[in-house]
């Protein structure tokens, strides 16, 4: 095509994208595109509150429902899925005291300090369970007195958290480590390990002399849901409103294509 042909052409376009008629239809079609932006992202915020609000429902329901036996919820090597975070479980087995530190940077009511971690081992598989005992504003030896023999523990699972750094393996009980990660505890355990830990619902007092005390850890409740993600009836519900606003423009192209043709036709030599 010769230079004057697309100039033509493009004039052709100019012409008629910008006939009073066509302005004024732009217009309008710019306004109700602008109204389907908004309505799909007023969907997509309740997309997102209502996704929120479905995962607390369900976060409730595996807090305050009864506890089910750890072996019908997972097994040992497994990681929690969104579904099972945060629910409550009961498992059975013996603390070994001599498997048991302390994590740091730990607040509770906004004072510093430090979470119980100990070592259940399951009488069901013999493997241990990381269990956070509760919280303690400090790394007195105390707070590491658990029940002898076999007992009968209930909490929340929680996932593992990010280590930078491993456990000297000499270190003995009451070490202090930076993170709940049974990855790096494996090291320092040297037995097969779960991979995820659990948070005490209530703390065992029966090793601290059967009396609460300032040595005996404060359970520190389930672990924190995150968002929910989504709703999806929401973000279909955003989706269309979005489609809805690029057919306007899409429509107007149409009409202007359509009035190019239009004029070319009343140009064209008889």
């Amino acid at each position: 095509m010769s230079a004057s042909g697309r100039a033509g052409g493009l004039s052709d376009w100019i012409r008629a994208a910008t006939r009073p008629r066509l302005l004024g239809i732009l217009v309008i079609l710019l306004a109700g595109a602008a109204l389907c932006i908004r309505l799909g992202a007023w969907q997509l915020d309740r997309a997102q509150i209502r996704g929120n609000q479905e995962a607390e429902v369900a976060a409730s329901a595996r807090e305050n429902g009864p506890a089910l036996p750890l072996a019908d919820v997972l097994g040992l090597g497994e990681g929690l899925t969104q579904e099972q975070l945060g629910q409550r479980v009961e498992v059975a087995g013996e603390w070994e005291p001599d498997l048991q530190v302390f994590v740091e940077g730990r607040g509770y009511e906004g004072e510093l300090g430090y979470y119980v971690l100990s070592a259940l081992r399951v009488s069901e598989d013999d493997a241990l369970l990381p269990v956070v005992r509760g919280w303690v504003p400090s790394t007195d030896e105390a707070a590491l007195a658990v029940s002898p023999g076999e007992v009968e523990v209930i909490g929340f699972l929680a996932s593992p958290e990010h280590a930078e750094r491993g456990i000297d393996p000499s270190a003995g009980t009451g070490a202090v480590v930076e993170s709940v990660s049974p990855a790096q505890l494996v090291n320092f355990w040297n037995e097969p390990t779960y991979a995820v830990h659990l948070r005490l619902a209530a703390t065992d007092l029966t090793g601290a002399g059967d009396s609460a005390s300032a040595d005996v850890p404060t359970p520190v409740g389930p672990p924190e849901i995150p968002d929910g993600g989504l709703n999806v009836r929401n973000l279909a519900y955003a989706a269309e409103w979005w489609i809805f606003g690029g057919f306007a423009l899409v429509l107007w192209w149409r009409m202007v294509r359509d009035e190019v043709r239009h004029l070319r036709q009343e140009s064209a030599p008889a």
